[in-house]
């Protein structure tokens, strides 16, 4: 015992993972149009960040705001606002890339419809019985009318990725093969396997959304917070101070939303 104590002496644990002293991160998952969620866990951070430590506290959004679920403008919408009142950064998802690109390419928006986007052309308020009258031709038409250009505008300017102390934050994920500013746009907005199949460290812990699980996914390199709000009825939120972490979530629960508090390591 004494020889194991001699051999481990002046060895320290690797040193985890931390963003930048004096600040806080609230790192908000996939919401796919579930404002209800959205609403609560707003509620929730702007009541955690009152009770914690004095820090400059800082909402990062990992997109996918809109489709698949019923309230997709009013996300949008929601998100911009809550914009106007506290520092929220914004990075983009596939889907509201998907979203872009359907106003001025028809089979983009054919895609688009396929992969949850009715729900959010209907959340604009348009008819069902229209909506289903209308030709591709003629909903790309009506898409200028129905979706406001302040929305248009803050989808557009949305961010790719964002470093924080040893954290990076993006929508999809990276790839492997490169550097943080090597990054291709595509790979991060739709990357899967080949990140998540990836078994060594990146330069820096990768927090993204995009693929679901039941519960949150971490290894040592990186942390998947997307938990399907639309299919599970569950937001992720996870909070990231000095090198703690903690989880906010709002979980639909037979049509109460209850908010959840936890810490994990």
């Amino acid at each position: 015992m004494l020889k194991l104590a001699k051999l481990f002496k002046g060895v320290s644990a690797k040193p985890l993972p931390r963003v930048p002293e004096g600040e806080r991160f609230y790192v908000i998952g996939d919401i796919h149009g579930r404002c209800d969620l959205f609403d609560e866990l707003i509620l929730a951070i702007e009541n955690d960040d009152i009770k914690a430590a004095d820090a400059r506290s800082t909402v990062v959004m990992l997109g996918d705001l809109i489709d698949r679920g019923p309230e997709s403008a009013r996300v949008i919408e929601t998100a911009r606002q809550w914009g106007d009142h506290r520092e929220v950064r914004y990075i983009a998802g596939n889907h509201e890339e998907m979203f872009l690109e359907s106003f001025e390419d028809k089979e983009m928006l054919r895609h688009f419809l396929k992969h949850g986007g009715r729900e959010t052309v209907l959340s604009y308020g348009i008819k069902k019985k229209r909506f289903n009258e209308l030709t591709m031709k003629d909903l790309q038409v009506e898409l200028h009318d129905l979706v406001p250009k302040k929305h248009r505008k803050f989808l557009a300017e949305m961010e790719d990725i964002i470093v924080a102390g040893d954290y990076v934050f993006v929508h999809a994920g990276i790839n492997p093969k490169h550097s943080l500013d090597k990054q291709k746009q595509s790979d991060l907005r739709w990357i899967r396997e080949q990140f998540l199949k990836h078994r060594e460290p990146f330069s820096h812990v990768v927090v993204h959304g995009h693929t679901i699980f039941e519960d949150i996914k971490h290894t040592d390199y990186r942390i998947g917070i997307d938990t399907g709000a639309f299919r599970t009825g569950k937001l992720t939120a996870l909070v990231l101070e000095g090198d703690q972490r903690r989880l906010i979530q709002t979980q639909d629960i037979d049509g109460t939303i209850a908010v959840t508090h936890n810490e994990f390591a």
